[in-house]
């Protein structure tokens, strides 16, 4: 007997997908973003610049490629404070190439700068301003398109990245010490002595805080970069070394102030010739004073005048014995109508 054996069925293949529906690209902003009109120019591939309430974003072509703040040291101090550059040279680029836009490739071709320190230098002032750009604000931004920085393009970066490294520096700064006072308001020190395990770097901040200075103050007078000197500050907080100054809330006025106190008048409650006072109603040598057996006790001067009394009807020896009528008995005009209803209740 032959055996027939029967080949294997192929496997079928898997049904492909449905395609996908389109969406359009300036509806695609990623959850969390910490600016979706920054998203939408990135997607748009625009170039201009971004003014938020704490600085502004520069953008080429959809990517950062330049960051300033008023919270932030600028990329001339940084690079003086560390003897890269001085300030001539630095005034000299920007006067022979800050019209066109070309100051650090002026910088580069002059020989005053590597373009790997240039790079590097531009990076941590890009990312240093972006991080207070891009704080929450309420206040409205908006973007100039074609505007252009006089720096020119260095290192230009994703916006993805730059959001990336400002979302990893909140983290940084508040798993250090979670109090954002310390960021904005004047920092003052507190009575706790500094010991010798404080580093210099951070002895270096705590040397500046005298109550008035800021966070922002300490690092352009250190020539440190904004957010390394936040780290500093958060530091020495949670050490107990510093504390920021924030002054107490202002104390509102009642919502319903009480009425002022009446002044006091001349011959008030025991004023001289008044109420319980010397001369007056009550007061010795007053009227109604014990002591004075003649006092009497006038009227009040504000009470209302007693109403005279009725005229006594005229005695006649017709009316003798009968009691006092009442006036309105006497009235002619009621007497006839009593009268007349007595007749009619008589028919």
């Amino acid at each position: 007997m032959t055996m027939v054996t029967t080949p294997p069925t192929p496997p079928t293949p898997p049904t492909p997908p449905p395609p996908a529906l389109p969406v359009r690209d300036r509806t695609r902003i990623p959850a969390g973003a910490l600016s979706p009109m920054l998203v939408r120019l990135a997607a748009e591939r625009a170039t201009g610049v971004l003014i938020r309430e704490r600085g502004a974003l520069y953008l080429a072509d959809g990517q950062v490629v330049h960051a300033e703040s008023p919270d932030t040291p600028g990329l001339d101090l940084l690079l003086g404070a560390h003897g890269v550059l001085d300030a001539e040279g630095w005034h000299e680029a920007f006067a022979q190439a800050g019209e066109r836009g070309r100051v650090g490739r002026y910088l580069v071709d002059r020989g005053r700068l590597t373009t790997g320190a240039l790079e590097l230098c531009h990076l941590g002032a890009l990312y240093d301003a972006a991080y207070f750009v891009l704080e929450p604000s309420s206040a409205p931004a908006r973007f100039r398109y074609g505007a252009a920085h006089w720096l020119g393009p260095v290192h230009p970066v994703s916006v993805a990245a730059v959001e990336r490294e400002t979302l990893r520096r909140r983290a940084l700064l508040h798993r250090i010490w979670p109090d954002p006072a310390a960021d904005e308001a004047p920092l003052a020190r507190t009575s706790r002595p500094a010991g010798p395990s404080v580093p210099p770097r951070q002895a270096a901040v705590l040397h500046l805080v005298d109550g008035r200075r800021t966070a922002s103050d300490i690092s352009r007078a250190l020539g440190r970069p904004a957010f390394h000197t936040l780290v500093d500050v958060h530091r020495l907080a949670a050490a107990g070394l510093l504390t920021p100054d924030v002054p107490p809330p202002p104390v509102l006025p009642p919502a319903h102030p009480a009425p002022p106190p009446l002044p006091e008048q001349p011959g008030g409650l025991g004023a001289p010739g008044g109420l319980g006072g010397p001369g007056g109603l009550g007061g010795p040598g007053g009227p109604g004073d014990p002591g004075d057996p003649g006092g009497t006790v006038p009227a009040a001067p504000d009470a209302p005048p007693a109403p005279p009394p009725s005229a006594p009807r005229e005695w006649s020896p017709a009316h003798a014995g009968e009691p006092p009528r009442d006036p309105v008995e006497a009235d002619p005009h009621i007497t006839l109508l009593r009268r007349l209803r007595a007749a009619l209740e008589a028919l």
